[in-house]
């Protein structure tokens, strides 16, 4: 087996001849937001650039249109690596998923040139749809995760972090069927939708005064009828709710639709409810593989900010990788795209997302994936860390959680 620093510096090197690559395919993704399953342009950038590397992705790949799937190295410890390349429906990427995309196959592009010599194997997935349409869940009950050591992103944010915090998610869309009247003539006669929606999202806004610290409820109203002077007989809302573990989930979803259906019972409607048919859990970051994470992040001149203090900024939302940490070891540290200032699913932070420093970020991300990547390959000790730790945050669920 070759020294470790040695890989290191040859991977540096690998990604350091693939950065301008790289970052046009960043810039490409970028110029060309594509929501959650329609990311046909982001997949065949990634992919056109992989084969120019000699590898052959299978596209698509576990049962996904724009997923990707792509193994090289020798016969050891698999490590995953894990790319996002969907936007969100307005403001493009303002999570930066171009960021994660390009960084995620240059780490793996980098890292399959020195695995077989390293002592083990890449895995580079391309997931699709993680803005909501939980690509990992259904690409982990097709095995895209089986066999896998460990799994790795990362993700771009306002400052270095080792992690963020991550919540469990469920969506659900309601609709209201009421009775249409004529809001002048005959409004008696109405029973008007519109109203139940507002009724049952005012319920919510009082629920929220009374649920836990890191618990989030938020919707929009996304049908409120047709014309101003006919009582609606239909209306539409559009929840997620979030609670720190799915277990604490399921008592808050009873919460929020006690409210909903209030809504409906009051203006004399009828509800229908449709669940989003995945869920995203809380995630579990494996401590010892973070521990790895932020020693090649120091080497490269990104200290991690320290999570406990008070000027660290915060970062909190949901992400389908959470659902793969209970299946295998994983982390999702964040990498500055912008300044600490900088908020996610904002236009600010699309523009970020194709600056100088989320340029900088896509180079420095790869690198340290592949660093990372090196030191599960060569250090048994590292190894036997992450299984304990693992098996200590509950080992590994018994099926896909989220389904």
């Amino acid at each position: 087996m070759a020294d470790r620093e040695q890989l290191k510096e040859r991977v540096c090197a690998e990604v350091d001849r693939l950065a301008p690559q790289l970052i046009d395919a960043s810039h490409q993704i970028h110029a060309r937001p594509e929501v959650q399953f329609e990311e046909h342009h982001a997949c065949e950038v990634l992919c056109a650039l992989a084969r120019g590397e000699g590898l052959d992705p299978a596209q698509p790949a576990h049962g996904m249109e724009t997923a990707f799937a792509v193994e090289a190295g020798g016969d050891g410890p698999v490590v995953g690596i894990c790319c996002e390349y969907d936007a969100l429906p307005g403001i493009g990427h303002a999570c930066g998923h171009n960021i994660i995309g390009a960084a995620g196959l240059g780490a793996g592009l980098a890292a399959a040139r020195v695995a077989a010599d390293a002592g083990g194997r890449v895995r580079i997935l391309g997931t699709p749809a993680e803005e909501g349409g939980g690509g990992k869940i259904r690409m982990a009950v097709d095995g895209a995760f089986d066999g896998l050591f460990a799994a790795l992103m990362v993700h771009p944010a306002g400052a270095d972090l080792p992690a963020m915090d991550v919540i469990a998610v469920a969506q659900v869309e309601v609709d209201y069927h009421g009775l249409a009247a004529h809001a002048s003539a005959a409004p008696e006669r109405g029973r008007n939708a519109l109203d139940a929606a507002v009724l049952g999202y005012m319920g919510v806004a009082a629920l929220r005064q009374h649920i836990g610290e890191r618990e989030r409820i938020h919707g929009v109203i996304t049908d409120g009828g047709a014309a101003p002077n006919v009582v609606p007989e239909r209306a539409s809302s559009h929840w997620l709710i979030r609670s720190p573990t799915l277990t604490d989930l399921g008592p808050l979803k009873e919460r929020v639709m006690a409210c909903l259906e209030a809504g409906a019972a009051a203006a004399g409607c009828r509800i229908e409810v449709r669940w989003h048919d995945v869920t995203y859990a809380g995630m579990r970051s494996n401590g010892p593989l973070l521990e790895a994470y932020a020693a090649n992040s120091k080497r490269l001149g990104r200290a991690l900010a320290d999570p406990t203090s008070a000027a660290t900024p915060r970062v909190s939302g949901s992400t389908d990788m959470a659902n793969v940490s209970h299946l295998v070891p994983s982390i999702h540290p964040m990498i500055a795209a912008g300044p600490p200032e900088a908020q996610l699913h904002t236009v600010d932070f699309a523009r970020h997302a194709r600056s100088s420093t989320g340029d900088r970020a896509v180079v420095d991300g790869a690198k340290l994936l592949a660093l990372t990547a090196i030191d599960v390959w060569v250090d048994e000790n590292l190894r036997q860390a992450v299984r304990a730790d693992f098996e200590a945050s509950g080992g590994r669920a018994a099926s896909v959680p989220g389904i």
